[in-house]
Formats: C-alpha cells, structure tokens, sequence
C-alpha cells in the first residue's frame, strides 16, 4: 500500500504489549494503514510515555511487566486525554468491566484479528475527533449548541463538562458521548444497536456488552451515591431512555 499521509498527518498510536514479536506483526499491520505506532513493552514505563506524549490512542494490554494495563489505565486516565483501546482475555467479563470501570474506551479479545483491530481503531478515532461529522449532527439537534439542560442535569457540550445541579461529574470521553447521545433525544426510547452504531460506527454484534456497563457507570455517577434518583431508565427489550420531565429526576 502506498502512503499518501506525511508523518505529521498520521495518527500516532501507542501499543503498549510485552510480546515483542506481536508486538511487531502488530505494528506493522497498521503502518500500512498511515499510522504512527510506538511501541512500549512495560507498565511502568507506560504511565510516563502516555502522559508525556499524549498519542491519539493507545492499545492497552492488561498482562504487563512491572504493572498490570489495569493500573496503566488507571494512573494516566486524569492526564490522558486520547482513547484507549484494551486488550483482555478471552470472554474474561472481569477483565472487561474493570477496564471499562477505570476509563478505557473499548476493549477487543486477545489475540484480535487485524482488521477487526482496525476497525475498533478507526471508529474510536472517529469518535474522540473534535470536528468529526458525527459531533457536528448530534450538535445540529440541540437547540443550544454549547450546552443543554434537563431538570438538575446540564451539559456544557462546548467543554465537554457534566453537572447535576452544582455538582460536577467526572466523565471519561466514552461515558460523555454516550450520555450526550441520550440527552439530545431526552425522553426517547434509543436502542442498544442505535448506541454502537452512532457512538462507534459499526453494527451491533448481539454479544457485546460494554453499552450496558457504560450506562451503568453513568447512572451511579450521575446519582452520586444514591442521593438523585435514576435519570437513565432501561426500558426491558427496547434500549434506554433519558428521563424527559423535571418532576421525575426531582422527586
């Protein structure tokens, strides 16, 4: 394949993965597709690189010299502001809604097929993309387009910030999309397969599960203990629905 992408204009990723050989197939499998990639082979020096070089997204393995992916995940998610995509094991749902849990964007089953591992790459990407089409049409259905408000829930979309009346939410970049998507149909029924399609532009499989361990993080944020009652509602069979009239988030 030839470049057509100057090293300026290529996204830089990070694979953080102490198999050198895979390590290698790896990245070399995505520089034929106008990437960047690095690569770090331990945990602690993972935290530093990320921070310090702040790549667009980073490959997290969990099974890491010196520390777990889990820890790498954890320490840098306040300092790092790109997507990070982790590698767990197979069907290992611990693994997988601990990694979700500490602010990873999404998460392929090791040893991934490559373009399976491209497309979880790219749609990511597109995702975290500032000015990206996607952003511009959930905007284009908010009558403010800098923020919106429902009942004691407001969302400064312009900087990315989340209050429930004075307080302020700490949101990953995944929870925040998935949160911002529910409060521009406030009210409507939105399904599982609508979510992955607009969030991470691909079909729903009917196995992942990761929509469903997001909206239950948002939920427990967003209630804070317990002390706001539920404002994302499941409604059984058909998807979730952010809570439309005041009174039913104010009781």
């Amino acid at each position: 394949m030839s470049s057509s992408l100057t090293q300026e204009a290529r996204k830089n990723l990070m694979l953080v993965e102490d198999d050198v050989e895979l390590a290698g197939l790896i990245r070399d499998f995505l520089m034929k597709y106008e990437f960047n990639v690095s690569i770090v082979t331990d945990g602690l020096e993972a935290v530093d690189k990320i921070i310090k070089q702040q790549p667009d997204l980073v490959i997290l393995d969990i099974m890491l010299p010196g520390q777990s992916g889990m820890e790498v995940c954890r320490q840098v998610r306040s300092y790092y502001k790109g997507a990070i995509l982790m590698q767990t094991a197979l069907d290992d749902d611990i693994d997988q809604m601990m990694g979700l849990e500490l602010g990873a964007d999404d998460y392929v089953i090791k040893q991934v097929q490559p373009r399976l591992l491209l497309s979880r790459i790219r749609a990511l990407l597109r995702r975290i993309e500032p000015n990206n089409q996607k952003g511009r049409e959930l905007s284009s259905v908010v009558s403010d387009a800098n923020s919106l408000q429902i009942g004691p829930l407001k969302i400064n979309i312009a900087a990315r910030l989340v209050h429930v009346n004075a307080r302020e939410v700490d949101l990953t970049t995944a929870e925040f999309e998935l949160l911002h998507l529910l409060a521009t149909k406030p009210g409507e029924v939105i399904s599982r397969d609508s979510i992955v399609q607009q969030l991470r532009g691909y079909e729903y499989d009917g196995l992942d599960r990761s929509i469903d361990r997001r909206i239950s993080r948002l939920r427990r944020k967003l209630q804070c203990g317990g002390q706001q009652p539920e404002f994302i509602k499941t409604i059984r069979g058909q998807g979730y629905q952010l809570c439309l009239h005041t009174d039913s988030v104010n009781k």
